[in-house]
């Protein structure tokens, strides 16, 4: 097989607020078709789509109640097949999410499942058994958290029992154990390959094994009285089974590429089962190793909360993998993805270094080894959002989350951890212009616009020659060029200092180029020295470095892209 995925950048749409085309507020695949010609000259050629699927949208797409159709706010069957058609046209390749671990509970399966305990259906879903604790309540089977800071089951009146739901209560897990449930989804793996989709980045896909022992876990109960054990339901044995299974009569009969969602928590050594280059299922997997390395996390609020930046860790992260995985797989690298902070929020600086700090970050990361993705909106260097009151949140972790502490925290204190952490950051309208709601929408949109779209915009950056947008424009230029494409795509990536606590440098060795990226993490002025002294400085997060090596003085949030001439 081919490995074009190898040389592609990647770049994820998150359609429900890419581009609205028929004016209802809500982004469809229309939309994304419209700017298609706007991801061709950005420079990528591998689009990952968000699910589109008819769902009721309890968590944005990710329940899905029909795999066939495409939910009506996003278009129709033949929208997807005119977008699928028009990227090919251009040279984009387009994968869409597949969502094995769950379905929504509006999927007829479940309908069915939660009415007939006798049905074919019932056995597509995970059910147990309530018990009774000392004071005579009902309670659920196990004490496991869902990733949504409440219980992991939810009980079913019509049945007496309880279902699996490691998500929302609105998305009952499936049960890969049953054969006959396999069966269906390798069905919709392949009614979408042969529509012409060019592979999957499969969600969740850690999740999809139990254990079936279903005891409780020992760790210590949460807030909410539940203990979020992972390791009951993620990396499981029995999941590799699965992935084989789903690889031997589904995926290799493609030309495609397969990212695995594995989340935190999965080791290089772990994602060798998944990504193995002669063993695994997929083609590489997505870890968040990488993702919350500056003193927060989503699911913990602290006061007062301490932000900063551990480039130590962040570098030794990206070195883990690379040094596991690189002799025996393929790797993708990203900063953030529909989950996630806005990255130029999270290690960079929006407000004092806006412009430098988002040229560094795109230096750092889309020279390195492997298969970049970036995020819609990284481009232009999107930020968090700038909301000021609990209902502009529609994130369903938000309010589950803000149930089971606002009593133990102020108001001001929950929303300033909301504004860091909330997967909302990510989801806010693409803002294309400052046209009202940022160009992305004629009406107003299902998500609250950025306040900073007027300053921040696709058209204000595309024409001048110094904004982020162009920044990254050069950069992928340069990752693809005949020159540097082979140190870029193929060369040895080495960490330098891995212990320097303000600077992330990297050497990328090829075919007798050696490449510098040295990177200043930090808003102080750094002295860095490089074991280098004739160089040529191809790219810079300012418009005017004149880096005199070996040593570098970096301005905050500097960082230079150096060929090595001696």
């Amino acid at each position: 097989m081919k490995t074009w995925w190898k040389e592609a950048v990647g770049y994820q749409i998150y359609p429900r607020t890419f581009y609205d085309a028929n004016g209802d507020g809500i982004g469809d695949l229309k939309g994304i078709t419209l700017k298609l010609d706007y991801l061709k000259a950005l420079g990528v050629d591998l689009l990952w789509i968000g699910p589109f699927f008819k769902s009721p949208m309890d968590d944005n797409g990710y329940d899905v109640s029909d795999y066939y159709a495409v939910d009506p706010i996003f278009g129709t069957l033949d929208d997807a097949r005119e977008l699928i058609q028009e990227a090919h046209q251009r040279g984009l390749r387009i994968i869409l999410d597949l969502v094995l671990n769950h379905t929504s509970d509006e999927h007829p399966w479940f309908i069915e499942a939660r009415r007939n305990q006798e049905s074919e259906e019932h056995s597509y879903y995970i059910w147990k058994k309530g018990r009774i604790n000392a004071q005579g309540q009902r309670i659920p089977p196990t004490n496991w958290s869902s990733f949504f800071s409440d219980s992991a089951w939810c009980y079913n009146e019509a049945t007496d029992e309880y279902y699996m739901k490691i998500f929302s209560e609105k998305m009952p897990d499936l049960n890969w154990a049953e054969p006959k449930l396999r069966e269906r989804m390798m069905e919709v793996a392949r009614f979408w390959l042969d529509e012409g989709v060019d592979g999957f980045r499969v969600d969740a896909v850690a999740h999809l094994a139990k254990d079936l022992r279903f005891e409780d876990s020992t760790m210590p109960l949460d807030a909410q009285g539940n203990a979020p054990d992972w390791s009951k339901f993620s990396n499981l044995p029995a999941l590799f089974d699965y992935l084989d299974e789903l690889k031997d009569q589904v995926l290799r009969h493609y030309d495609i590429v397969t990212v695995g969602e594995v989340g935190g928590g999965a080791s290089p050594d772990m994602a060798l089962n998944y990504a193995d280059a002669q063993t695994g299922a997929f083609n590489m997997v997505f870890t968040f190793d990488h993702c919350w390395a500056n003193g927060i996390s989503a699911g913990t609020v602290s006061f007062p909360e301490q932000v900063k930046t551990d480039v130590i860790a962040l570098k030794k992260t990206f070195a883990a993998w690379y040094d596991g995985l690189h002799e025996r797989a393929w790797l993708p690298v990203y900063w953030l993805n529909h989950d996630h902070p806005r990255v130029v929020s999270q290690y960079g600086d929006p407000v004092h270094y806006h412009k430098p700090s988002a040229k560094m970050l795109c230096n750092t990361l889309y020279l390195m080894y492997g298969t970049p993705f970036m995020y819609n909106g990284e481009e232009i260097g999107m930020t968090n959002v700038d909301y000021t009151e609990l209902p502009d949140f529609q994130d369903v972790w938000v309010k589950n989350l803000y149930e089971g502490v606002k009593d133990q925290y102020p108001l001001a204190v929950l929303m300033d951890h909301f504004r860091r952490t909330s997967r909302d950051n990510a989801r806010t309208p693409m803002q294309w212009s400052a046209a009202p709601n940022a160009g992305f929408s004629t009406q107003t949109p299902v998500s609250k616009v950025n306040g900073n779209y007027r300053a921040i915009n696709v058209e204000a950056q595309d024409q001048d020659p110094d904004s982020i947008l162009n920044h990254y424009r050069a950069v992928l230029k340069l990752r693809k060029s005949a020159e540097y494409k082979p140190v870029f795509i193929e060369g040895e990536f080495a960490l330098l200092d891995e212990d320097h606590p303000d600077v992330f440098a990297y050497r990328r060795v090829n075919s007798g180029k050696t490449i510098f990226v040295v990177s200043n993490f930090t808003g102080k002025d750094t002295e860095y020295t490089i074991p280098a002294r004739h160089v040529r400085c191809l790219l810079s997060s300012y418009p005017d470095s004149h880096p005199q090596p070996p040593k570098l003085i970096l301005r905050p949030f500097e960082s230079v892209v150096l060929d090595v001439l001696e």
